[in-house]
């Protein structure tokens, strides 16, 4: 079921530390997924070729809205987490509120943190924190001219 993806905070920890008994790669990504498109699917696709198990941080509706303003997001954090959950690449879902996902990431403790290519290492929420308990960070390709916010302008048009 598409809903059992979906994790809090405690439920996520006890999951993660079960997979990393089993010696599973724990990779990490966050963000807004509000409109989904194939640059995310794309960008999922490849974090998850990366380890065992992805795991999503997903901005919370406030934080989306803190972020990219009035409007935002378009779909709500339910809607968002249930679309994600639906894709074959996505493993677990959990919601943060916070500006960045980082006491979840220090709660996962991922073996691999993934953001896209337009983000520099020293930007990346949690980089500092998993490089060092030896994980690694991979800034992953995204594909040119997919864009939620593309998207929306094309939409106003």
């Amino acid at each position: 079921m598409i809903k059992d993806k979906i994790k809090t905070r405690s439920q996520l920890v006890r999951l993660v530390r079960q997979l990393k008994k089993r010696k599973k790669r724990i990779v990490f990504t966050n963000g807004c997924f509000d409109i989904l498109h194939s640059g995310h699917v794309y960008y999922l696709e490849r974090a998850k070729r990366l380890g065992d198990c992805l795991v999503v941080g997903l901005n919370s509706d406030r934080s989306v809205r803190r972020i990219k303003g009035k409007g935002r997001p378009v779909n709500t954090e339910n809607d968002r987490a249930c679309v994600l959950s639906a894709l074959a690449s996505v493993d677990f879902v959990s919601v943060f509120s916070e500006e960045t996902p980082l006491d979840l990431i220090k709660l996962v403790k991922p073996d691999v943190l993934v953001k896209g290519s337009d983000w520099k290492t020293a930007q990346i929420a949690g980089a500092k924190e998993v490089l060092s308990w030896g994980g690694k960070v991979n800034r992953a390709t995204l594909l040119k001219g997919r864009s939620t916010t593309a998207t929306i302008k094309k939409l106003k048009k």
